[in-house]
């Protein structure tokens, strides 16, 4: 997987934090907009990275680069992901997907058509956690009540409060704590139970932008409460309760260090099989295996979750009454 990287970001240097443990990368080239293309050429000559580009256009052009990943401001995705499609490159995108369901189903038809391979880059859907907790679900019985708080106090929120509307809270750049924190929520409860019957979001709004809110799922026989702050802060905590059982965690679900299986009898199973590997290891792992194996199959699998997800994060959005910039060109 000859990768081409685009940004300079928090989650491009969490990227350069554990992908040369990937085997089958080659860290091809990087490239960002011209006013941080010195911050590109730094992060690109301590991370060993061969090319640099000053132009985003310049590296889809390249032919030594074959997958594009996407570490860009959530209202970049689209447009730049439909770029690199058409340039003929396999696309891992950073979460959120797109601004809009609408954007993503285009973006999924597009790479069919051309047979690329269209992957978003969200840890929760491949920690072995998660997916030990799928397997264990049984242990808790008949699931009445799931509840996930992913609160995190943002130092941007002051620059907010004082008039600097950073990307993390602008609505014309689509952010929120919805896309920014319970978009991982939303992923953990995808991967676990899938589609939802229904769908409601109640946010706190300031200038436009949600920075914080419930979001209540309704799967027919159990309800799921998600929250995500990040105006203000509290004990991370998610709760799987069951008539046999409660599963219980205490870190966020893109990280997911582990849980506690209680059972009624009093009895209590503690397991993590992640150690200390960073959290967007894994699903790194699986994309050099989707991509060398060309496993069509494995990515629509992925891709029907991510639909899944954009589609309750659109439905949550319209619920509450935020509107994104991009929604307009809808």
């Amino acid at each position: 997987m000859k990768l081409g990287i685009t940004g300079c970001g928090m989650i491009v240097h969490d990227l350069f934090n554990f992908i040369h443990d990937v085997e089958g990368v080659e860290l091809e080239a990087m490239a960002s907009i011209p006013a941080e293309y010195e911050k590109v050429q730094e992060l690109a000559k301590a991370n060993h990275v061969k090319k640099t580009y000053e132009c985003y256009e310049d590296m889809l052009a390249d032919n030594d680069v074959d997958v594009i990943y996407l570490g860009v401001p959530n209202h970049l995705h689209y447009a730049m992901c439909k770029q690199a499609l058409e340039a003929g490159k396999h696309v891992i995108c950073e979460k959120p997907f797109t601004s809009h369901i609408k954007e993503l189903e285009e973006l999924n038809q597009l790479a069919k058509e051309k047979e690329l391979m269209l992957l978003e880059a969200i840890s929760t859907q491949y920690l072995p956690n998660v997916l030990k907790i799928k397997e264990m679900l049984d242990e808790v019985g008949n699931v009445k009540i799931i509840t996930a708080n992913y609160s995190q106090y943002s130092s941007r929120y002051n620059a907010f409060k004082e008039g600097n509307i950073l990307p993390a809270f602008d609505y014309t750049k689509s952010g929120g704590a919805l896309m920014d924190l319970n978009i991982y929520n939303i992923h953990f409860m995808v991967a676990l139970f899938g589609e939802p019957q229904k769908v409601q979001y109640q946010a706190n709004i300031e200038k436009g932008i949600d920075t914080s809110g419930i979001m209540t799922l309704d799967y027919g026989s159990f309800k799921a409460v998600l929250i995500g702050a990040k105006d203000c802060k509290a004990p991370i905590s998610t709760n799987i309760q069951g008539d046999k059982g409660c599963i219980n965690i205490t870190t966020p679900a893109n990280n997911l260090r582990g849980f506690k299986l209680l059972r009624n009898d009093g009895t209590e199973e503690e397991m993590n099989l992640q150690g200390d590997t960073h959290r967007m290891y894994y699903e790194f792992v699986e994309f050099v295996k989707i991509i060398e194996n060309k496993d069509y199959q494995r990515v629509e699998e992925m891709m029907k979750k991510s639909l899944i997800a954009m589609t309750i994060a659109t439905k949550a959005r319209q619920s509450a009454g935020v509107v994104f910039t991009a929604d307009e060109n809808l």
